[in-house]
């Protein structure tokens, strides 16, 4: 008889496949690459108000709708670009996130030449390296920290939008900036 792997709360009961798939093998890893933090950055902020169910089914729509998430391209996005995702059934079709999306891509571009990556100015935001959380179970998990405060204030700062703290801490655990998984899940570190 096949045990199955106990994850955490908000992934235990998951309504479609590619759901576990998220936690099992991207949630809390750590995210080097400037076009998969871009990426995290609108997802995460086209979630505000929605579930990530809804986000996550949407994600292969997200990548074709904003050129797989170059922010280069995406910065040279038109208004008349903008109008046609704003009747993609395929992504949420909210006008200030959409045209977030566009300006957060400018700003990816001027922290890129300011830092030499997103990557690298992200990371120090974040203090540089994973923090290692041992939460017993989803509700001890912060909404937000000092940590995604500060981040989310830099961000503003800089031009980006749909930054706001909660976001942040959101982003921060989907890209490993702190490993949020349960002590109980097969995938905190002390169990892996």
């Amino acid at each position: 008889m096949a045990i199955d792997k106990v994850r955490c709360g908000w992934a235990s009961n998951p309504p479609f496949p590619e759901y576990a798939t998220y936690h099992d093998e991207e949630w809390g890893v750590p995210v080097h690459d400037d076009r998969v933090l871009f990426e995290f950055l609108t997802l995460e902020g086209a979630q505000a108000g929605l579930s990530w169910a809804t986000i996550l089914r949407k994600r292969p729509y997200y990548r074709q709708a904003f050129a797989d998430f170059d922010p280069a391209a995406v910065a040279r996005f038109t208004a008349k670009r903008e109008a046609r995702l704003l009747a993609d059934p395929g992504i949420v079709r909210n006008r200030l996130k959409v045209a977030s999306t566009i300006s957060n891509a400018k700003a990816v571009l001027a922290a890129q030449d300011e830092f030499g990556s997103l990557d690298a100015y992200l990371w120090q935001l974040a203090g540089g390296e994973p923090r290692l959380n041992r939460w017993r179970s989803m509700g001890e998990v912060p909404a937000r920290t000092p940590v995604s405060d500060a981040m989310s204030k830099a961000l503003q700062k800089r031009g980006f939008r749909f930054v706001g703290s909660t976001i942040c801490y959101a982003f921060m655990q989907a890209v490993g900036m702190v490993n949020d998984h349960t002590t109980d899940c097969f995938r905190h570190p002390r169990r892996a």
